[in-house]
């Protein structure tokens, strides 16, 4: 998906949030991706509100990901752990939470989803090793060059310190409903194949900016990171 296909798809994402947003959920849009959405279930969910409970410590902070970012949504948990333990605090005493929303959610899914859909080119993503639009998740569990600097870690080795990530489901629903679209696609087929493909221990949440709430009012420190 070109530049130009991107921001109408942003477009879209906008008017569907002012025009079928509601309490209950949505269920249609007036736009171009009308009835491609999925309808919103939060029995999908597996129970958010309970996953906040794992939120420890007595330094909390929540990463705001809304775009890929160079990879500020992850370098900036990382740099969060790094400097707290640089300091003498220990990862027992910190939770540094990842709300991968909007443009970022391909960080939260598996690399055939990537492949396939070319999320790297969709979401103008570059793999640094070759210079061209990534086919590959490239901050879960880095190699070498995907990161500025080697000592950075990516996803998978934060969660076995105690970072937390999630990704907003209402952001999948969408983009996966306009890769559809864009492929002549089943888009309940292709949103339930993205959902399926969220990578371990990242939490599906109902949206970005109601995880960002949450994790507000369970103490965390809110930083913009892209």
């Amino acid at each position: 998906m070109k530049t130009n296909q991107l921001n109408s798809t942003r477009r879209d994402f906008l008017g569907a949030m002012v025009i079928g947003a509601a309490a209950s959920g949505i269920s249609a849009f007036a736009s171009p991706l009308e009835n491609k959405m999925k309808e919103f279930d939060q029995s999908n969910l597996s129970d958010p509100e309970k996953w906040f409970d794992k939120i420890k410590g007595s330094h909390r902070v929540v990463f705001d990901g809304s775009s890929p970012h160079h990879s500020f949504p992850v370098i900036w948990n990382w740099a969060w752990y790094y400097t707290n333990n640089g300091t003498g605090v220990t990862d027992d005493d910190l939770t540094g939470m990842t709300v991968i929303r909007h443009d970022a959610i391909p960080f939260a899914l598996e690399d055939k989803i990537w492949e396939k859909y070319k999320l790297g080119e969709m979401f103008d993503i570059p793999d640094n090793t070759k210079k061209s639009p990534a086919l590959r998740n490239t901050v879960y569990d880095p190699k070498e060059g995907d990161m500025p600097m080697p000592v950075i870690e990516g996803i998978k080795k934060l969660q076995s310190r105690g970072a937390m990530f999630c990704v907003c489901d209402l952001a999948l629903n969408v983009y996966s409903g306009a890769a559809a679209q864009k492929m002549n696609m089943d888009a309940t087929e292709v949103y339930e194949e993205w959902k399926a493909a969220i990578l371990p221990e990242i939490q599906l949440v109902p949206s970005g900016v109601w995880a960002l709430t949450r994790a507000q009012e369970h103490g965390c420190s809110y930083i913009f990171a892209g």
